[in-house]
């Protein structure tokens, strides 16, 4: 396979790999190394089932099912969740992810995650030019950039992350459809806390493991000050020189990681302007995580 890089921080294109047979495991490695080295990955002009997308995402690790994604699941295969703002019949078919502001997907969960798996089948336009792009930051180099006394203070401190949080601000949304979560659906993501800190798991450099998505607490802190803090670090997270932004094409899979880069989609498409994008989040369980 031949692996392209952006020439930023983050992003490279691996193309000449089909995602619909089963990779290799030499392929697969290949692949988790280079997620670690440009955190962001596409695949570009892949044609796949669901069942595909499944198979490829499951080669590196447990997949979840999303605890509030209930009919926007695919039928009979539940890893695989439908992300779109089309509409039909009054009933959207899928969970829009526009909007959502900077975030590090399962940070509120104990098991984190590694990976997502992206698979564009309709992108919107606008007078030829392509909407909904996706950016990301790196938060290896965000760690890089922080003071030295900052880095110091905070070592080994720890930051609490929380599902609603996140599911709140998304139903204040205009337009926003989705519901409040039920109690049943809080007690299964109940916050929970990692250190500000981690070790990434594939380059072995530290991370910035905090976001405005979900973080809501240093603890160690005192609640005034620790809202100062992170209010810095969020800030500082989203530095021009940390951050990639992909513009997406009908078959690309985009694949990024977790540990060490935050992201937003980017919301500047209309009702009308139809995206529809299956993904697979897939955990962190092949680094013990």
């Amino acid at each position: 396979m031949q692996l392209i890089p952006s020439g930023r921080l983050l992003g490279a294109k691996i193309v000449d790999l089909d995602l619909s047979r089963a990779l290799e495991e030499g392929e697969v490695e290949d692949v988790v190394q280079a997620l670690g080295r440009y955190g962001v990955v596409c695949f570009p002009r892949q044609r796949l089932t669901a069942r595909q997308q499944r198979d490829f995402a499951a080669r590196f690790g447990e997949l979840e099912i999303n605890v509030a994604s209930g009919p926007y699941q695919e039928p009979g295969i539940p890893e695989v969740m439908t992300l779109s703002n089309i509409v039909k019949d009054g009933k959207p078919i899928g969970l829009s992810d526009a909007g959502q502001d900077w975030h590090t997907d399962m940070s509120y969960s104990t098991t984190i995650a590694f990976a997502n798996v992206l698979y564009a089948l309709e992108v919107p336009r606008r007078n030829g030019k392509t909407l909904g792009d996706t950016e990301f930051s790196s938060m290896q180099d965000a760690y890089d950039g922080l003071p030295d006394d900052l880095k110091k203070k905070l070592e080994g401190m720890t930051v609490l992350h929380d599902f609603n949080k996140f599911w709140e601000m998304m139903r204040r949304e205009k337009g926003s459809k989705r519901p409040p979560l039920t109690e049943a659906q809080r007690k299964q993501k109940p916050p929970v806390s990692h250190p500000i800190f981690l070790e990434h798991p594939i380059t072995r450099r530290k991370v910035l493991y905090a976001n405005p998505g979900y973080s809501i607490r240093i603890n160690e802190l005192p609640q005034k000050e620790s809202d100062r803090v992170l209010e810095f670090l969020f800030e500082h997270q989203l530095k021009h020189q940390y951050r990639y932004r992909h513009q997406w094409s009908e078959g690309d899979v985009l694949m990024w990681e977790n540990f060490g880069t935050i992201h937003n989609a980017i919301a500047d498409y209309g009702p009308n302007e139809h995206r529809l994008v299956k993904r697979c989040q897939v955990m962190a369980t092949r680094f013990g995580l």
